[in-house]
């Protein structure tokens, strides 16, 4: 959803220059890679107090409210269209509703150091399917071994050669499975809301709106109404909306406006780095030599995965 715009200045008028940023984008790269990185530390706090589908309907509500402020101080409106609305739902539950709540199932059983290196797969997930649905979107010898090093390192992540003894199959499976979830639902986006006319902040401030409103409805149907309210927890998920989802996706646009697509997408390989070290210096969680090893191994593939040709 992310395009460029040009501005056209009148031939006689005077070119101001650009207002400076707040604050440099290596700042704001660097914060955008520590709250996803922490992302799934205050996942697993959030489900030490409330079920996995609760800790994402809060993380959905807070995310939603903080665009919508973030809309109400542009002016900016939801876009117009039933289409547009029908598309933006399959959108939100592939990109939002689903991921997010498999996430938070997974870490009811595997660690969060776990699922922040499941998440850094979505590129290779991205390529895989990008020989198959993105015709445009060429192979080349590069990214074919950076796809095929890169599951090499989950391999290895996940202990292939002790036959994934002491591996919770089914939450490292639904970790992997949110990470899917992610390129499939871009690639659908990209092939249906491409060109809607619509702002970046309109289309994901519905997205999330959307998703808020499949979860609640969801919700109910499989948790109960919490008996007390922890507060640790509690907090855990409004920093997880509010910084995790609303505050982080306005940083990311601003990235990508600034300085590319390209550059922005960067902050993939610094998050397992950070989920990792937060796992295991906050939440005492144990690493085997294989995890960091492994790990390092699935972000040098995923970074093969995104060469591109030199353009002539």
């Amino acid at each position: 959803m992310t395009t460029a715009t040009a501005s056209r200045t009148p031939a006689a008028a005077p070119v101001r220059p650009r207002p400076r940023a707040r604050l440099d984008w290596r700042l704001r790269f660097a914060a955008l890679s520590l709250i996803w990185g922490f992302s799934f530390l205050l996942i697993k706090v959030g489900t030490h107090g409330y079920a996995p589908f609760q800790v994402t309907l809060g993380r959905l509500v807070f995310g939603t409210a903080v665009l919508a402020a973030a809309m109400l101080v542009k002016r900016e409106r939801l876009p117009r269209g039933v289409r547009t609305w029908g598309h933006l739902a399959v959108a939100a539950f592939l990109l939002n509703a689903l991921p997010f709540s498999l996430f938070a199932y997974s870490e009811l059983t595997i660690p969060s150091t776990l699922a922040g290196i499941c998440n850094a797969t979505s590129p290779l997930w991205g390529m895989a399917l990008s020989l198959v649905a993105l015709s445009e979107d060429r192979p080349t010898r590069v990214r074919v071994a950076g796809l095929g090093i890169g599951f090499l390192g989950v391999l290895t992540v996940l202990g292939a050669w002790q036959g994934f003894a002491g591996l919770d199959a089914t939450g490292t499976a639904m970790a992997l499975l949110a990470s899917l979830s992610y390129p499939i639902g871009w690639i659908y986006v990209r092939r249906t809301l491409a060109g809607s006319g619509a702002s970046h902040l309109s289309l994901t401030g519905a997205q999330l709106l959307l998703a808020s409103v499949q979860l609640a409805v969801v919700t109910p149907l499989f948790t109960s109404f919490p008996a007390r309210w922890e507060l640790v927890p509690l907090l855990a998920v409004v920093a997880l909306g509010a910084l995790g989802t609303g505050l982080a996706v306005l940083i990311q646009y601003g990235l990508v406006a600034e300085v590319g697509p390209t550059t922005a997408q960067m902050v993939t390989y610094f998050i397992p780095v950070i989920a990792t070290g937060a796992g295991v210096a906050l939440l005492g969680e144990s690493l085997s030599w294989s995890t960091p090893v492994g790990a390092l191994v699935v972000l040098a593939g995923a970074a093969l995965t995104q060469v591109r040709r030199n353009s002539a």
